[in-house]
């Protein structure tokens, strides 16, 4: 059955050609400069047929084809139709490659060949999904009052708008399973989908045979009838058996892996890797037949996850070569996979990772699974796909267009556990001074928190250190015109800690007497066990209300192992887990309008869309040397706008590598992102905290441009310089970042093209004021760079587009900023 919509021309559904004498339909969604033509032949789950550029003035009902222009032969040596994969391939379909759905009933694999039996499609699609029943108690609002928390949010993005959507339902009704597929393309051309399923109850299934088993006697195979010969009598001999199949019974998921189609000139994978302070670097290899996968399995995507998993033309780039790129919107364990069987073209996708137990559905109940979103984006080069990532993570964040990002001091480097009032207070004077709009309280307020072995876990103020608690601290901070922030670890405890102590059975662990290998001195609280969930948001809650927090630093420092809850028979939890931080999250943003919460993982450990849609900021690496920061930050913004990117200028030598920069060098390397410090201005010459805060003030002055700019990066065959830029979305202004990690082949540098420009406006190009001299310690070039001048050099957009222009000679670990701005014509 179809039920269809359409509207505005972005939604288009069709009656296809019968094939084979199969009823076919086909479905286009438009939006974003992206088409996505889906086909439904013979009632089998949806295929994708076309996932690229919009097909423009091509008229859309020539795309009713498209399957059978694809669709292949049979050949010799295989089945009778070859496999030609659904949005979730299966056997029934003949598909021979890892399976992408596992389903359990009573601890037998189901095989399942799904029929469709309704189609959706039309305009209406959320592109926000509702509260969780348990971020709405957690608030304690009603349906009402949270209605209107929505609509007045300063963060929460009630004005989206919806979007082309296609929802598929389809059932194997024979085994009592059915899944609800659903589409949506959005209005950055991003595409993305998922799935639920659930067990279906009530269907008729009196009479369907299902296996006949001869035995010779009773004491052979009844393994497989138990329950149809139990009546037989001990020593029956039973010749044949026919046995009938009910739905009665527990369903269990155990995996559920989506997937895109992609062509075959997809030949070269880049995923990124990585580990602490050296987070998601690059690594390439040829798309091959066979799996290639990535996962994840410690409860956060880590430090070695891909944020992107990216097939293309060999040798695609950032500014070259068609792309096509997925990611799984989950903050949990997830897999992401790229395969190619001798069969089909190469499929990219994926899923979370289930753990047996995690996603079980009682028969007669309104339980479901529903998968994470798995998101596809397709460009010209990685700048096009990361921009429609980036086009996306703007929508969900309001504040971003309200609220500048505000400079931020956080003072984990300045002091680490070393918390007392005059040495805050005069680092918070120093702050103000520098420019600095947000002060942020790291690790060591609370409990016996002296040191990282003992108190995680108690989020009380320590009288300790601060007797008169932390309210004066924050109130002198506002009274600098700063805000103030909190670092908190929700999530985890010390197993020294008055609340391991008083709640032992909050820990996750595996048995009753054996607790995972820690990490940090530290262990995992069981935030699936509803008591552990409330004590984290009241005390949270609490003390935002109490001290006046403005932001918080939510961190999570330990590998998620063997994540069983004592409150679930010791059952696994990690879904759970990363349900309930979502809840909380949301539960204290809509509570507390205009608090904003970055999301920490021992630095970058924890990046993806699943928790962008809440935190308003991410961590992305505890390591603050601008040399290994200029690639770690490069492909973080494959996913997320430098914006949204905490980029902190740190000491020199760095804490995290030991390595000594200059000012510049560290200031220029965090321009781009929401800029920070992570520094103890206490301790600094006067003359550099002048220069901090010259820098501080160009930050200020572009990022009501740049915060929504169009960030860039440049294709240059020479692996020891870096080009990055962000551009104004009109095209008006510019910032470009020309680094020097090492030394070069190069002597001096060669020119460098500026992507992003518009190749018909004119533009002046000049370094920015607090660079215009560079010192000995920057440059070893012995001559004159005509125009690195306060007037600088006025040329076409078309020649910076081609031939760009010629950077200064740096030294190793130097960088120079320079600005690009129209001009009349």
């Amino acid at each position: 059955m179809v039920n269809t919509s359409r509207s505005a021309a972005r939604v288009f559904a069709y009656e296809g050609a019968a094939v084979e004498g199969a009823e076919h339909t086909g479905y286009t969604l438009r939006n974003g400069g992206v088409a996505v033509s889906v086909a439904i032949v013979n009632n089998e789950l949806p295929r994708i047929v076309y996932w690229g550029r919009d097909f423009g003035s091509v008229s859309h009902n020539h795309t009713a084809f498209l399957y059978e222009a694809l669709r292949p032969q049979r050949v010799s040596g295989g089945l009778d139709y070859t496999n030609f994969p659904t949005v979730l391939p299966s056997q029934a379909e003949g598909w021979t490659g890892a399976s992408r759905f596992v389903v359990t009933r009573n601890g037998q694999e189901l095989f399942c060949h799904f029929r469709v039996t309704d189609v959706q499609v039309d305009e209406n699609g959320s592109v926000i999904d509702s509260f969780s029943a348990l971020a709405q108690d957690l608030s304690g609002l009603t349906d009402e009052e949270l209605a209107v928390a929505q609509k007045n949010s300063s963060t929460y993005p009630s004005e989206l708008s919806s979007v082309p959507q296609l929802v598929v339902t389809a059932q194997d009704a024979e085994q009592g399973v059915q899944l609800v597929w659903q589409m949506q393309l959005l209005d950055s051309g991003l595409v993305r989908q998922r799935a639920t399923v659930s067990n279906l109850e009530g269907a008729d299934l009196e009479g369907v045979a299902v296996a006949v088993v001869e035995v010779a006697d009773a004491g052979e195979g009844m393994s497989t009838v138990d329950a149809a010969v139990a009546d037989a009598g001990e020593g029956a001999a039973v010749t044949a058996v026919t046995a009938t199949v009910s739905n009665v019974g527990e369903l269990s998921v155990l995996a559920l892996e989506l997937g895109y189609p992609v062509p075959s000139t997809a030949r070269e994978i880049l995923t990124t890797a990585g580990h602490h302070l050296r987070e998601r670097h690059p690594q390439r290899q040829n798309l091959t037949m066979g799996r290639f996968e990535r996962v994840a399995e410690v409860g956060r995507p880590d430090f070695d996850a891909t944020l992107l998993l990216n097939v293309g033309a060999r040798g695609f780039d950032f500014e070259h070569g068609e792309v096509f790129s997925t990611h799984v919107g989950w903050s949990g364990n997830s897999v992401t996979s790229v395969e190619e069987t001798v069969y089909t073209l190469p499929i990219i996708g994926g899923g979370e990772k289930l753990y047996a137990g995690e996603a079980v559905l009682r028969a007669g109940s309104d339980d479901a699974y529903t998968s994470p979103w798995v998101y596809g984006s397709y460009g010209e080069g990685l700048n096009e796909v990361a921009h429609r990532f980036h086009d996306f993570v703007y929508s969900l964040h309001p504040n971003f267009e309200s609220k500048p990002r505000p400079v931020i001091l956080n003072t984990w480097e300045a002091v680490y556990f070393e918390h007392d009032f005059a040495t805050l207070k005069s680092l918070a004077d120093k702050a103000a001074a520098a420019g600095v709009e947000r002060f942020v309280v790291d690790d060591g307020w609370f409990g016996s928190r002296r040191d990282d072995t003992s108190g995680l876990g108690d989020w009380y103020v320590s009288k300790e250190v601060w007797p008169d608690g932390l309210k004066p601290l924050a109130d002198y901070v506002h009274a600098q015109g700063m805000e103030f922030g909190l670092w908190f670890e929700p999530e985890m405890l010390n197993t020294v800690s008055e609340v391991a102590e008083a709640h032992p059975d909050w820990i996750l662990k595996p048995t009753a007497n054996r607790l995972p290998m820690q990490g940090r001195m530290q262990q995992v609280l069981d935030l699936s066990n509803p008591e552990a969930v409330r004590y984290v948001f009241d005390a949270m809650d609490s003390l935002v209300k109490e001290i006046g927090i403005d932001y918080i630093k939510w961190d999570h420092n330990k590998l998620v192992t063997e994540p069983a809850s004592p409150a679930r028979g010791f059952a696994a939890t990690q879904r759970k887990q990363v349900e309930a931080v979502y809840a909380i999250f949301d539960a204290l943003k809509i509570k507390h309008d205009g608090l904003e919460i970055e999301s920490c993982s021992s630095g970058g450990g924890r990046i993806d869309l699943g928790i962008v849609e809440r935190a308003d900021r991410v961590w992305t690496s505890d390591c603050v040397d601008p040399v290994e920061r200029a690639d770690i930050q490069r492909y973080t913004s494959l996913l997320l706008p430098e914006s949204m990117m905490g980029e902190h200028v740190g000491a020199s030598p760095a804490h995290s590598t030991a390595r000594a920069t200059s000012l510049s060098m560290r200031t220029a390397t965090a321009l781009f992102g929401h800029l920070g410090i992570e520094w103890d201005l206490n301790k600094q010459p006067q003359e550099d905290l002048d220069v901090l805060a010259r820098w501080v003030a160009l930050y200020k002055q572009s990022r009501d441009w740049a915060g929504f700019g169009v960030t860039v990066h440049g294709d240059i065959a020479d692996d020891c310089v870096r080009l990055d830029g962000v551009v104004s979305a009109d095209g008006t202004h510019a910032l470009y970042r020309f680094a020097q990690v090492r030394t070069s082949v190069h002597y001096p540098a060669n020119p460098v093209r500026l992507p992003g420009v518009d190749a018909k406006k004119l533009y002046r190009v000049r370094p920015v004021e607090v660079q215009r001299e560079l010192s000995h310690e920057e440059t070893n070039g012995q001559s004159e760079l005509l125009w690195w001048t306060q007037e600088g050099v006025i040329v076409p957009g078309a020649a910076l587009l081609n031939y760009g222009l010629r950077p200064p000679q740096l030294n190793p670990a130097q960088a120079v900023v320079f600005a690009v701005d129209e001009v009349a014509q």
